[in-house]
């Protein structure tokens, strides 16, 4: 896909040196974990005055919030540093979409210095990911952008929803949280817990969800945010740079999950054979209800509208799966993996009844590692909620590390 991303190259003026930095151990928020290092992205921004920094997740990313706050931030403690801004954040998509855009979205924007992601609201809320997705997709971003730069740094936020809150309030660390922080100890990557520090701060009095903004916070809820990314940073680069041991590739440890989607990529929609009913090209978007965003109404897309149409893929790898937009009228999708029984993949999501929605499916994700072929075909059937049995296909999403 073309025009999805907006992407910022612009050298950062001089501003106002931050506070005196303060030391890890003595950090006001418990909730922000220095685990690892950032010394990496420092080194690069102080000594070679240029920087990559990117930022992938949903729509609190896509959003004007605690993003552009940030790129000030770095702006300030770096005022010789031209930095270069990539900002991926596609509202509604969760971590297994994130893993396998994250090469055409970002990877091919240049080596990564500092990454900055977030999806435990959208894996919750939109995804209604098991343990097991959630650190599939955020072990498989993690490994990819390594693989790619072992010198990349990485900073994980934990946003929250009134789920998560409900959680907290019973004792409970939210799921995706908890599966997101299993991946940031085995690969020692430093988190922002702030769905935890909000949580605790409503119940003391200090403010109400309403104040804070909700799940897309307002600017007073992103400050909070981004004073506490600001917090680690003050932890993490409080000591000088021993310029003798200026940068060290982080180490890639055993897997978590071995099925993760670290070779995670998108394939083009003319890899497949296309049958009867398949077609390459611009929906009419106008004639079709339900709400639309822009960034998927302009490039074309595979799309078939009818039961039995059909089409076949080979692939190498893993997994299988496509990057979708299921609107009112999504169908239901008949998959075969290498001849074998057909699984039914339903494209309705729960907001798809106003919205052509961003989604990835998977077909299937354990498979040996190698050449295999799908076959897939728009089911008779469909869910009692849809209008029809459209399937329109953004990309392929495959796991085979090209």
């Amino acid at each position: 896909m073309t025009n999805l991303l907006k992407r910022i190259a612009l050298p950062l003026v001089a501003g106002i040196a931050l506070a005196l930095p303060i030391p890890s151990a003595f950090a006001a928020d418990v909730n922000v974990i220095a685990r690892g290092t950032l010394d990496n992205s420092r080194f690069q921004f102080e000594k070679t005055g240029k920087g990559h920094v990117a930022f992938l997740g949903g729509s609190i990313t896509e959003m004007e919030g605690y993003r552009p706050m940030i790129m000030e931030m770095l702006g300030k403690r770096f005022p010789k540093t031209e930095f270069t801004f990539t900002a991926a954040g596609i509202s509604s998509t969760c971590s297994t979409t994130g893993a396998f855009r994250l090469k055409d979205h970002i990877l091919a924007k240049g080596p990564v210095d500092l990454l900055f992601v977030e999806f435990a609201v959208n894996d919750d809320q939109d995804a209604h990911h098991s343990r097991e997705e959630c650190i599939r997709g955020m072990e498989g971003i993690i490994r990819h952008l390594r693989t790619a730069n072992p010198g990349a740094d990485v900073v994980m936020t934990f946003f929250l929803n009134e789920h998560s809150m409900a959680e907290y309030n019973a004792g409970r660390v939210p799921l995706p949280v908890a599966a997101h922080t299993e991946v940031a100890e085995r690969y020692q990557i430093p988190t922002i817990n702030l769905a935890k520090t909000v949580t605790t701060r409503i119940a003391a009095g200090e403010f109400d969800w309403k104040k804070f903004g909700g799940v897309h916070p307002a600017p007073f809820g992103n400050r909070i945010a981004a004073d506490m990314i600001g917090e680690l940073m003050d932890a993490s680069w409080r000591a000088l740079i021993d310029p003798a041991h200026p940068q060290s590739p982080h180490v890639l440890p055993q897997v978590l999950d071995p099925m993760n989607y670290g070779r995670g990529r998108f394939l083009e929609l003319s890899a497949a054979q296309l049958g009867t009913g398949w077609k390459i090209q611009v929906p009419d978007w106008k004639a079709l209800p339900g709400g639309k965003r822009a960034r998927f109404t302009k490039d074309p897309l595979l799309e078939a509208v009818e039961p039995g149409a059909e089409l076949t893929l080979a692939f190498e790898g893993t997994a299988i799966g496509a990057f979708v937009v299921a609107g009112p009228d999504a169908g239901m999708l008949e998959a075969v993996i290498d001849g074998g029984a057909p699984v039914k993949v339903n494209l309705l999501h729960a907001h798809s009844a106003g919205l052509h929605y961003p989604r990835t499916v998977m077909f299937a994700d354990t498979l040996p590692d190698g050449r295999h072929t799908l076959r897939l075909k728009v089911a008779s059937d469909a869910d009692p909620k849809s209008k029809g049995h459209a399937a329109r296909i953004l990309n392929w999403t495959v796991n085979d590390g090209r």
